[in-house]
C-alpha cells in the first residue's frame, strides 16, 4: 500500500466548483486503485507467469522488482516535473503510458518483454500518482479538503482486500483463454475511462511553480546507485555470485555517497539537505526501509509457498490471503479514525508488535503442520500479520516528519514514498534470493524450510524497526 504524501505542500490555485472537484477525485481514485492492484496482484500470478513464459527464479523477482524499483525512482523526480511541465499534462501522459504498458504486459511473448513492460508500468505509474494527489489538494477548497481525503483509507483498504480475490478469480476464470494476462488487460478499460474523464475535468492551472528546476545530476546518480544494487541481488544467486556482483554492490555505496555530496552542492536538490540533519528523518528512513522490505518479501514468499510448495491454485491462494488483507483493511481504518490520534507514537509500536507475533505464528504453523497446514490453521497468524502492518500504514510518515518544517515536508514525504517503493524492491530481490537459494536443490520440504527462514528474517527486521520507533517525534506532523 502506498502512503501518498509526496505532494503535501502544493501551491494553491483557485478551487473548482465542488461538483467538478469530486469528479477530479474520482479520476485520481481510479489511478490509485490501478496502481495498488497492479503492484500487488502480480505476486499471486507469479507462478502462473513463470509456468507459461518459462525462465528461472529470477524471472519472478524481476517481474515484481521492475515495477516497484521504477516506481520508486520515478517518484523522486515526478513531483518536480509536475511543476515544470504541468500536473494535468503529466497525469494524462502517465495514465496513457500506464494503460499502454498494461496492454504490453498482457501481450508479452517472453519474460524479457514482460519485464521491460513492467518497468514502463512502474515509470508511468510514478508519473501519475503524485500529480493526482497534488490535483486533489488544489481543486478542493480548504474547508472541504479533509472530507475529500477521508475516503482514501477505506477505499485503499477495500482494494487491499479485493486484490488477492480478484487476481485469484481472474486466473481461475481464465477469460477468453488469457490466463495470467487478464490481470494486466483488465487495466485497459479502467485506464481508458480515467483518461476520458480526466480530459474533461482536470484543471489546466493547478498552482505549478514556474521557478522549479530538476537536478539531473542527482537523479542520474540516484538511478545508477539503485541499479548497481538491485541487479546483482537478483542475478547473483542464479549465476553463482560471480565477482562482478560484489563489485557492483560495493560500487553502489560509492555512487550513493556521491549522490549525497551532489545534493549538498546543488542549487535545486532532489531532497532538501536540512532533512538529513534531523534525527527523526534519518531514523524514519531506516524504519520505512525495514518495514516495507519485510512486507514485500512476506507477500512474495507466502504466495510462492502456497502455490509452488503446496500446489494450491491461485484462487485458493487468493482466498487464503483474505484474513491478511482483511486485517490490514480493518487496522487502516482504526489507525486513521481513532488510534493514531489517541495513542500517538504507541500506535506504531503496537502495530509492529502484533505483526511480529503474526510472523512468528506463521513460522510455527509451517514448521509444525508442514503439508497438513490448512487455510484455517494459517488464518489467525495471517490476520495478525495484516492487522499489525495496517496500523503502520496511515500514521508512519506523519510521525517521521513530525518535527520537519513546512518547507521540508513536501521533499521529505516524497523521499519517504520513494524509499518505501525502493525498499519493497530490495526486499523482493534480497529475500527472494534467500528463498530461492533454499529451494534450488530440494523438494516440497525445501519450500517450507525456505519460507520459515524468510518469515523469521521478516520478524527480525520488524523487531529492529520497533526498537527505532522510540527515536521518532512523539507527535505527528498533522498535530502541529
Amino acid at each position: 500500500m502506498t502512503t501518498e504524501l509526496s505532494s503535501f505542500m502544493v501551491p494553491r490555485a483557485d478551487p473548482l466548483p465542488l461538483r467538478r472537484a469530486w469528479l477530479v477525485l474520482a479520476v485520481v481514485f481510479m489511478a490509485e486503485i490501478m496502481d495498488l492492484l497492479d503492484s500487488g496482484i502480480a505476486n499471486l500470478a507469479g507462478p502462473s507467469i513463470r509456468a507459461d513464459l518459462g525462465g528461472g527464479p529470477m524471472t519472478l523477482q524481476w517481474v515484481l522488482t521492475a515495477y516497484t524499483a521504477a516506481f520508486a525512482l520515478g517518484l523522486v523526480t515526478s513531483g518536480r516535473l509536475g511543476d515544470i511541465l504541468g500536473r494535468r499534462r503529466l497525469f494524462l501522459l502517465g495514465m496513457s503510458g500506464f494503460t499502454l504498458a498494461s496492454l504490453a504486459c498482457g501481450l508479452a511473448p517472453n519474460p524479457g518483454f514482460l519485464i521491460a513492460a513492467r518497468l514502463l508500468q512502474g515509470l508511468f505509474g510514478s508519473v501519475t500518482i503524485p500529480q493526482g494527489m497534488a490535483l486533489v489538494k488544489v481543486v478542493f477548497p480548504p474547508q472541504h479538503l479533509r472530507k475529500a481525503l477521508m475516503p482514501f483509507g477505506p477505499i485503499m483498504g477495500l482494494a487491499t482486500v479485493a486484490g488477492p480475490i480478484l487476481a485469484g478469480w481472474l486466473l481461475d476464470l481464465n477469460p477468453f483463454g488469457t490466463e495470467w494476462r487478464s490481470i494486466f488487460l483488465i487495466n485497459i478499460p479502467f485506464g481508458i475511462a480515467a483518461l476520458a474523464l480526466g480530459r474533461r475535468v482536470l484543471p489546466h492551472d493547478s498552482g505549478e511553480d514556474p521557478s522549479a528546476r530538476l537536478d539531473v545530476t542527482g537523479v542520474g546518480l540516484l538511478t545508477a546507485g539503485s541499479a548497481l544494487l538491485i541487479v546483482p541481488l537478483i542475478q547473483g544467486q542464479e549465476l553463482g555470485w560471480p565477482a562482478w556482483t560484489y563489485l557492483t554492490m560495493a560500487a553502489s555505496i560509492m555512487v550513493f555517497a556521491l549522490f549525497v555530496r551532489s545534493e549538498q552542492r546543488s542549487p535545486h536538490p532532489v531532497i532538501t539537505p536540512s532533512l538529513f540533519r534531523r534525527r527523526s528523518f534519518v531514523v524514519g528512513l531506516l524504519i520505512v526501509g525495514g518495514f516495507y522490505a519485510s512486507l514485500s518479501a512476506f507477500v512474495l514468499v507466502i504466495n510462492l509457498l502456497l502455490q509452488l510448495g503446496l500446489h494450491w491454485t491461485p484462487l485458493r491462494t487468493g482466498l487464503t490471503l483474505i484474513p491478511w488483507a482483511l486485517g490490514t483493511a480493518v487496522a487502516v481504518l482504526l489507525a486513521g479514525a481513532v488510534l493514531a490520534e489517541k495513542l500517538g507514537r504507541a500506535t506504531l509500536r503496537i502495530g509492529l508488535s502484533i505483526a511480529i507475533v503474526g510472523l512468528l505464528g506463521l513460522w510455527w504453523s509451517t514448521a509444525h503442520w508442514y503439508t497438513d497446514v490448512t487455510v484455517w490453521r494459517l488464518a489467525p497468524s495471517l490476520f495478525l500479520t495484516g492487522f499489525g502492518a495496517g496500523l503502520m500504514f496511515v500514521p508512519l510518515f506523519d510521525f517521521v516528519l513530525g518535527d520537519a518544517t513546512t518547507e521540508e515536508v513536501g521533499s521529505g514525504a516524497g523521499m519517504l514514498n520513494a524509499v518505501q517503493q525502493f525498499a519493497g524492491a530490495i526486499g523482493v530481490a534480497a529475500l527472494g534470493t534467500v528463498f530461492f537459494s533454499r529451494v534450488a536443490h530440494g523438494g516440497t520440504r525445501a519450500y517450507f524450510h525456505a519460507a520459515e527462514l524468510v518469515f523469521a528474517i521478516c520478524a527480525a527486521l520488524y523487531l529492529l524497526t520497533l526498537l527505532l520507533v522510540g527515536l521518532l517525534p512523539k507527535h505527528s506532523q498533522q498535530t502541529h
